[in-house]
């Protein structure tokens, strides 16, 4: 990369570091600025606004969330293991990147569900490509036989969703270790009612 991507990306670095601390609504040009060690002139010459800034950084975020969960977990074997991978690598993703706040998207989707405008729909395009890519895994665990015929793919989509979301919420409000127990057995049971008859 060139000195000017070197910077681009450390300028992203922090605002998800910050946005995971604070939420996307805390960045601000002088706030990131600092962080990052620039001058504000320095930010405003990779980042035109704050909104620009804000969208930058949802799209770094899922850009970290697809190579942290998504390739690694390609590398399992197509189906259930596939499946089972990914849901490890989402539980254990903001451990892995050095969020220690929590996962930014989910931040992101909580703080912007209701205001309209480009950055809702950037968080809005994150997780429509995540169901879908997640329903194409499902189907594919279906086809592969893992997974009974006939079963309804978005419904498991929305209750796995639904698993993960219930963790974060318990990760960070209560004790991890036991989050991360409660939504194995979730997500166990989940698998095992979409098994039975397969």
């Amino acid at each position: 990369m060139s000195k000017g991507e070197d910077t681009r990306a450390a300028i992203l670095d922090a605002a998800l570091a910050q946005a995971s601390e604070s939420g996307f609504e805390s960045l601000t040009i002088g706030s990131l600025a600092e962080r990052a060690g620039l001058s504000k002139s320095g930010l405003f010459a990779h980042f035109g606004s704050r909104e620009e800034l804000q969208v930058a950084a949802i799209e770094a975020a899922a850009a970290r969330f697809t190579q942290t969960v998504f390739i690694p977990a390609l590398k399992a074997p197509r189906g259930l293991p596939r499946l089972r991978a990914l849901f490890e690598q989402w539980l254990a993703w903001t451990t892995h990147c050095g969020l220690a706040h929590g996962c930014p998207m989910q931040a992101a989707a909580v703080e912007f569900d209701d205001h309209p405008g480009p950055i809702r729909d950037a968080v809005i395009e994150h997780f429509a490509g995540l169901e879908r890519s997640l329903v194409r895994a499902v189907e594919l665990a279906v086809g592969q036989g893992h997974l009974r015929s006939g079963l309804d793919c978005d419904q498991f989509v929305f209750e796995m969703m639904g698993v993960i979301l219930a963790y974060y919420h318990h990760a960070r409000l209560f004790e991890p270790h036991r989050a991360e127990v409660r939504a194995r057995a979730a997500f166990d049971r989940l698998v095992s009612l979409a098994v039975a008859a397969a």
